[in-house]
């Protein structure tokens, strides 16, 4: 997969991308991610990117040319029309099940905005994509680019470990996370449950897919009438509302 960042501030994104999993999943070819300046396709001295609004108002916006000659380089480099996703507080909110079919593009470019936002003409000529990661406003697309690229490259095969270690998060089937304990045992007089301590295989993958249940229940009720729930699951999900057992 290989993934292109517009953005004004490419070393921003570079410092994040080079650590950690994503940095290695770079280093071993397992996803191409560059991040490329707008700046250097401004086409003028000084290398401005922006202009004041028409119709006055505060701020500046960004001008339609230099997005559009990054965007259109990126299209000369392949024979495959890239899918470009713009982040603005405008679009779609951002989610687990939209990160797994980001993963499954051969090549997405993502377009961070600034100042006032970008020219409405290049939006509208390029933009397949419109996302956004929560309703609140930031001062770049770069922080949601960053998000997007990170949830999108842990689907790619090889970045993590297994796809265990993804399949059982947070949100990928729907629900919230079991809780995680690790070593001591035993901590400020708190232990960890014995289930997990007893080796049996079938009692544990019970036992996590029911926390997982309640943990969704009182942390994010609106995510259980959202998810394809067994008549199993719907059951123990009333016996919790109804306090038969204990949240």
């Amino acid at each position: 997969m290989k993934i292109d960042i517009l953005t004004l501030f490419p070393e921003m994104c570079e410092a994040v991308l080079s650590s950690s999993i994503i940095g290695r999943a770079r280093k071993n070819g397992l996803v191409e991610i560059n991040c490329v300046n707008i700046r250097d396709f401004a086409g003028n001295k000084h290398n401005k990117v922006d202009d004041t609004p028409y119709g006055g108002g505060m701020g500046m916006v960004m001008a339609a040319d230099p997005i559009y000659n990054a965007y259109k380089s990126l299209c000369a480099e392949g024979e495959e029309k890239p899918f470009l996703i713009y982040l603005t507080p405008q679009g779609k909110v951002f989610d687990q099940k939209t990160a797994i079919e980001f993963s499954n593009i051969k090549h997405i470019v993502l377009l961070c905005g600034h100042y006032e936002g970008i020219d409405e003409r290049v939006i509208e000529e390029i933009v397949d994509c419109e996302v956004s990661i929560g309703d609140f406003v930031l001062t770049g697309g770069e922080l949601p680019a960053l998000t997007v690229a990170d949830a999108v490259c842990r689907m790619l095969p090889g970045v993590l470990s297994d796809s265990v270690c993804f399949t059982e998060e947070s949100h990928y089937s729907g629900l919230l996370e079991y809780p995680q304990y690790t070593k001591p045992a035993e901590w400020h007089g708190k232990t960890v449950p014995e289930v997990l301590l007893s080796g049996h295989h079938l009692n544990i993958e019970k036992w996590r897919h029911q926390k997982a249940l309640e943990v969704t229940l009182k942390k994010r009720p609106d995510l259980i009438e959202k998810s394809e729930l067994s008549n199993k699951d719907l059951k123990y999900i009333v016996d919790l509302k109804n306090k038969k057992h204990d949240i």
